[in-house]
């Protein structure tokens, strides 16, 4: 009976310490930080995948996993549809007094989606950001990536917003691929 017990109990602290490695890594990925002095020339989402890519002189350095606006299927064709929008752009400026943990403008709504919307007689929606968390709700961090929320931006951690804001100058193009 005693060494029954003691079976279980061996089992069951394997199966609490495998769970938590399991949960560490996938939560708590590597350190990977891409190195200082890095500045990369090219940024890459693709929204079905979930994932931002930044390059340097052609090739893929980094891949980030992200949150993307609530309905992420579909390119934004209108001010509060919660998609993120699809299409080529480029980081334009800086906000780093977001209600988010910093956030890269993205120059989205293009001349395209402006003719579209106002032929419809809609605004396209404006302030799509790559931003991290909201501001005092960083102990969320890689977990918010469980649910697309974002009200059509992309979402990361704060420690990756971070690296990302460091790497990327203003004017680097942007492609959003469904």
């Amino acid at each position: 009976m005693k060494s029954g017990l003691k079976l279980i109990g061996f089992v069951a602290v394997l199966v609490f310490a495998v769970l938590t490695v399991v949960v560490f890594t996938t939560y708590h990925p590597r350190d990977n930080r891409l190195p200082n002095g890095i500045t990369i020339d090219r940024i890459l989402v693709r929204k079905s995948q979930r994932t931002l890519s930044v390059f340097l002189k052609g090739r893929e350095v980094k891949t980030y996993r992200v949150a993307l606006g609530a309905q992420p299927v579909g390119a934004k064709e209108q001010e509060g549809d919660m998609k993120t929008p699809e299409g080529l752009y480029a980081i334009d400026y800086r906000n780093p007094h977001s209600d988010y943990h910093l956030a890269l403008h993205v120059s989205y709504p293009g001349p395209e989606a402006v003719r579209r919307a106002a032929a419809r007689g809609v605004s396209p929606g404006c302030d799509i950001m790559i931003h991290g968390l909201p501001n005092g709700l960083d102990a969320l961090d890689a977990l918010h990536r469980q649910k697309d929320w974002t009200a059509g931006c992309i979402a990361l951690t704060d420690e990756e917003i971070e690296e990302l804001w460091r790497i990327t100058p203003d004017g680097v193009p942007i492609e959003i691929l469904p």
